[in-house]
């Protein structure tokens, strides 16, 4: 079992309470309580941090005052406070501590957290928080450790590369932050017993080979058995590992520039 030394990494603070609130998870379920998503359930109970992905507070500087925790995503977050006085959670870079600031404008300087249009930034820089349409809030690079990259500037587009490889283009007239997220080593981190997956939110996963054969395709037989069908397959015998799921018409397709590398290829 492994654990991030958060007593290192984080401020000894209490969540800002005009910040949080409770909320019901979906674990799993639709909205008409059916199951679209297995192994989830249960879990320690969560207060929900507002955190600011639109970033519509521009020209104003602001204040890191701690660096916290949230149990809803991977990434540290941090409380910043505007010079106005309004607070606000948001997904906080690498290296940045207590008493840094940061701002939304369109001539920030290039440090972490700072946050420009895709097209003042140059190429080669690494950003987060990206956004896919102008003024729709940051969408891409959210996760602990994660970064994209600006490769080219043309014809008011931004080509970014993803943390999957692929490269798109998006919209020069977005806005993403400067620096990688937070928590880099989040994913070295072993839960090391079943309980802990558990505290998580994470249900056990049972190998189709163990089921009967009414339950999977790889199900029955008498002791262990070969999975007795020409390709891969999942539990609704929908064929996995090599067939392309990305409809060919896809409104998106048209940005991409190269298809992330998968399998042998990564």
């Amino acid at each position: 079992m492994t654990h991030i030394p958060y007593r290192e990494l984080l401020s000894r603070t209490a969540p800002t309470k005009s910040l949080t609130h409770g909320f019901c998870r979906a674990v799993g379920r639709n909205s008409a309580g059916r199951i679209t998503v297995r192994h989830k359930g249960a879990g320690h109970k969560r207060l929900y941090r507002d955190v600011d992905f639109l970033f519509d507070k521009k020209e104003i500087p602001a204040v890191i005052k701690s660096i916290e925790y949230d149990p809803n995503r991977s990434a540290f977050i941090g409380l910043a406070v505007y010079k106005d006085g309004e607070k606000r959670y948001a997904v906080l870079p690498k290296s940045v501590k207590p008493g840094d600031s940061f701002i939304v404008s369109q001539k920030a300087p290039l440090t972490p957290s700072n946050r420009l249009p895709l097209k003042e930034i140059p190429v080669g820089t690494f950003v987060y928080n990206i956004e896919i349409q102008p003024n729709g809030g940051a969408k891409i690079g959210r996760s602990a450790g994660i970064f994209a990259q600006v490769v080219a500037n043309a014809d008011g587009y931004t080509n970014i590369k993803m943390p999957s490889t692929e490269i798109r283009k998006i919209n020069e007239n977005c806005w993403a932050s400067i620096g990688t997220v937070s928590n880099d080593e989040h994913h070295l981190e072993n839960y090391g017993k079943a309980g802990r997956s558990r505290w998580k939110g994470i249900r056990p996963t049972v190998r189709g080979t163990a089921m009967n054969p009414v339950d999977h395709p790889y199900g029955g037989g008498e002791g262990r058995q070969g999975r007795g069908t020409k390709r891969p397959k999942t539990m609704w015998g929908k064929v996995t590992g090599g067939r392309k799921t990305r409809g060919p018409k896809r409104y998106s397709n048209v940005f991409i520039i190269s298809r992330r590398k998968t399998g042998k290829n990564k």
